[in-house]
């Protein structure tokens, strides 16, 4: 991993914590939270306060999200939001964090000037012993505040000024008066600097979790069903009519038809669908050269032409299928069959323009993983999985393709790959419009009816 960590591409936008103020407040947090504190002068932390370099001191990864399930999160300046999340057990866990933090962000500004703060994302399971638990989380919400209790004391002291407000002969009640004077101390004038964050609620219909094995749950879709990436004999009777596993290819495709979650590449708007699979396919190439004892340092594309041509026969079929697709969409080649139980169907998809788009290319990628782009883009845990049981050669070439194509412009890349554009009149093609072969296509997609078993 020192190869990725070197080139950004793990452990990459942490915030750094070296001043002793943040070190001592992140201390009072930490405490506060797990009943833990570091020794460390400076380490580095992720959106949600965690630390890479904390849970290797405390021997524990998980030190701020206990049993994987209720994240917690110690703010110590809102620069986090920009920040990955680490261990992601839950999909949404970053996007929660992210949005309470630009929602709250002149407050958390305020607060975080002069105290860290604290907080969990809370749901009513607190350990996955059974997995049927998991169907039992259907909200998220956030609770936080300073480590001195500043944004409960505003609220008191709130309720206290709305009942001087009101209440007869408030001016002579001295207790009352008294107690609001010592909580402003801490709290400051807060009808003039409010102190207090939106208690917020994110509803968790559809998402992806580590557990398990890796599962994607989709309960908002009109048909709904559980997507297990390991063992379904580990999962026994889910409260979901449908569980189908990471093999049954055209289950899943069918499953990503009938909710109309995923699109052909190749009918995509606004992108160079045939660049974009011709790079599938080279790293495939790249994949089987690796394997074979190849060295690809400064590889080029050109390079890995020739590989291709040098190891056609090794080439496994999902690089055919790739290949026959890129003919029939540049040259007019001949329609290529990929169904659904093709080793090549997944990697011709990617997610349509809706809420869950992230979570279906997370799903796609884990069904293409020799698309390494995609893999670390879309799905950084099982990059790092991968990452660990490729040969070195191989190492070396994804680390270097990343650093160099993708790092450079990540924004583009991503627009590229998974932007949508507004449909527009169809461009004439090849074969013109409107003829029999696109009429074709429109029905059935440019391989053929999905499978359904």
């Amino acid at each position: 991993m020192k190869r990725l960590i070197e080139k950004g591409l793990m452990f990459g936008n942490l915030i750094p914590v070296v001043s002793p103020i943040l070190v001592e407040r992140y201390n009072r947090a930490l405490k506060r939270l797990t009943g833990k504190q570091t020794e460390l002068s400076d380490f580095h932390i992720d959106i949600s306060g965690y630390s890479p370099e904390v849970g290797d001191e405390l021997g524990d990864d998980l030190y701020l999200n206990h049993h994987g399930v209720n994240r917690q999160f110690i703010l110590l300046t809102t620069e986090q939001k920009t920040a990955p999340l680490l261990n992601a057990k839950f999909s949404t866990s970053r996007g929660i964090l992210r949005q309470f933090i630009a929602t709250n962000e002149a407050q958390l500004f305020a607060l975080t000037a002069r105290d860290a703060v604290a907080g969990e994302l809370v749901n009513s399971v607190y350990a996955l012993d059974t997995p049927a638990r998991l169907f039992d989380i259907g909200h998220v919400t956030i609770e936080a505040d300073t480590t001195d209790g500043a944004v409960a004391s505003a609220a008191k002291l709130g309720g206290m000024i709305d009942d001087f407000m009101v209440k007869d002969g408030a001016w002579h009640d001295d207790v009352l008066i008294a107690n609001m004077i010592s909580l402003a101390k801490d709290t400051g004038d807060i009808t003039r600097n409010p102190v207090n964050l939106n208690r917020m609620t994110f509803d968790q219909d559809n998402f992806w979790t580590a557990h398990l094995g890796g599962v994607y749950v989709f309960r908002n879709v009109k048909e709904p069903a559980a997507i297990a990436m390991g063992d379904l004999a580990v999962l026994g009777d889910l409260p979901i009519d449908r569980v189908v596993g990471a093999d049954q290819r055209s289950a899943i495709a069918q499953f990503l038809k009938v909710n109309d979650l995923a699109e052909p590449i190749i009918e995509a708007r606004g992108i160079d669908s045939a660049a974009i699979l011709r790079q599938k396919m080279d790293f495939i190439v790249a994949d089987v050269a690796t394997s074979l004892g190849e060295d690809m340092g400064g590889a080029t594309r050109r390079d890995l032409r020739s590989l291709g041509r040098r190891y056609y026969d090794k080439l496994p079929i999902a690089w055919r299928g790739l290949s026959d697709l890129v003919r029939w969409a540049e040259d007019g080649g001949a329609w290529p069959r990929i169904d659904s139980e093709h080793p090549a169907y997944f990697y011709t998809l990617r997610a349509k323009d809706h809420k869950d788009a992230d979570m279906v290319n997370m799903l796609l990628s884990e069904l293409s993983p020799m698309d390494v782009r995609q893999l670390f883009i879309c799905h950084k845990e099982a990059f790092y999985t991968a990452y660990n049981d490729w040969p070195d050669a191989k190492k070396a070439y994804v680390a270097d393709f990343l650093s160099n194509e993708y790092q450079v412009d990540k924004a583009g890349t991503r627009e590229a790959l998974f932007g949508f554009e507004d449909a527009m009149e169809e461009p004439t093609g090849p074969w013109g419009k409107g003829t029999a072969r696109n009429d074709l296509i429109d029905r059935v997609g440019p391989w053929g009816a999905v499978k359904r078993r």
